[in-house]
């Protein structure tokens, strides 16, 4: 060929074979047990929503301010010549969280009120000033709050940072935040990343399973993106192309409708071939010598005989993955038909020739 000829220099294998080994496996019920979609519920693995939300701490950088009450006149912040005062209370200027999470509180002192609840440091307050004010009560209010935020980034509209509700904010009210996707919600994976943590669920599901739509914490960044999943298909199929899967879950044999099925005029039905690589453990359990292979991931060739009528109910059920290839090959008689036909272009040549 020209390519060959005019090649300057040519890397060759002894052999046909690029020398990449591989596995073959037939598709069969006796394997399907193995190959299962994705697991679809791992952002419930932060923990239950049926409890509600969780109270939000008071934090660094927060603003507050503090009233304090006295049961009557002449304690310790009401003047004995104060009368009855609506209230006999003291509202002590709003201050920020310190760095060190402190406030201060005159006669008090320096209270620690970070990761504690409103109601928590109250109590101190009190403490503090019952061997001082007449029968204490202290009220904390939160003005602004700067330490419960969040963060929605990714493919949405409008990437934010916002304050968390005390009513509690879930994962799809931070995605609303956002601005909603920008892409296919099909496509699209969540990312919640919490304390070092990450889980990542599909947003189809996000949707589907109310029990993935957890409660957010502050400090909790919402990632959202879009993969787009592919796979390929060559052969005698209706249509050799790239596909995109457009859907959460697709199988073996929707692919192959996608694709436009089987060539009637040229396919072998009994060879129809799935090439992707797998676990090096997920194989040995299936009955593969793993031994004859190296590394943790080995490609596998996955064979579907669909002139048995029961493996069209096992591609119904084998998951596609990201990058998988679908070929299907010519059956023997189309083989026979080409080489007829160039042994009759060649006589024809020939006798035009004469």
């Amino acid at each position: 060929m020209a390519v060959v000829s005019g090649a300057k220099a040519t890397v060759t294998q002894s052999g046909k074979q690029s020398g990449l080994d591989y596995a073959l496996v037939d598709l069969s019920k006796d394997v399907l047990p193995y190959f299962e979609f994705e697991p679809q519920y791992p952002l419930s693995s932060f923990g239950a929503v049926r409890g509600g939300p969780t109270a939000l701490p008071l934090g660094v950088g927060d603003l507050v301010s503090v009233t304090i009450f006295e049961s009557q006149s002449g304690g310790l912040f009401i003047p004995s010549d104060a009368g009855s005062r609506a209230g006999n209370f003291i509202s002590i200027p709003s201050q920020t969280v310190d760095s060190s999470g402190n406030i201060s509180i005159p006669y008090a002192g320096q209270i620690h009120v970070a990761g504690r609840t409103p109601i928590a440091a109250q109590h101190e307050i009190e403490s503090r000033l019952a061997n001082r004010a007449i029968e204490p009560q202290a009220i904390i209010s939160l003005e602004t709050s700067r330490s419960s935020e969040v963060s929605v980034l990714g493919d949405v509209h409008a990437p934010k940072k916002f304050s968390v509700s005390p009513n509690g904010d879930r994962v799809l009210d931070a995605i609303a935040q956002g601005g909603g996707l920008s892409e296919p919600a099909v496509e699209t994976y969540v990312t919640l990343q919490r304390h070092g943590r990450k889980a990542t669920v599909l947003f189809d599901t996000l949707v589907n399973n109310p029990s993935e739509n957890i409660y957010l914490l502050p400090g909790d960044t919402v990632y959202v993106n879009r993969e787009r999943r592919t796979y390929l298909a060559f052969g005698a199929t209706g249509e050799s192309n790239r596909f995109d899967f457009e859907e959460a879950d697709l199988t073996f044999g929707e692919a192959l409708a996608k694709a436009g099925g089987l060539n009637d005029n040229r396919a072998d039905p009994s060879q129809v071939f799935l090439f992707r690589t797998e676990s090096r453990d997920l194989l040995a359990k299936i009955g593969v010598d793993v031994s004859r292979f190296q590394g943790t991931q080995i490609p596998v060739v996955f064979r579907a005989n669909l002139r048995d009528p029961s493996a069209f109910f096992v591609t119904q059920k084998f998951p596609m993955k990201d990058k998988d290839i679908l070929y299907i090959s010519n059956a023997a008689s189309v083989e026979l038909t080409k080489i007829l036909d160039l042994v009759n272009s060649a006589s024809s040549t020939y006798e035009k020739v004469k």
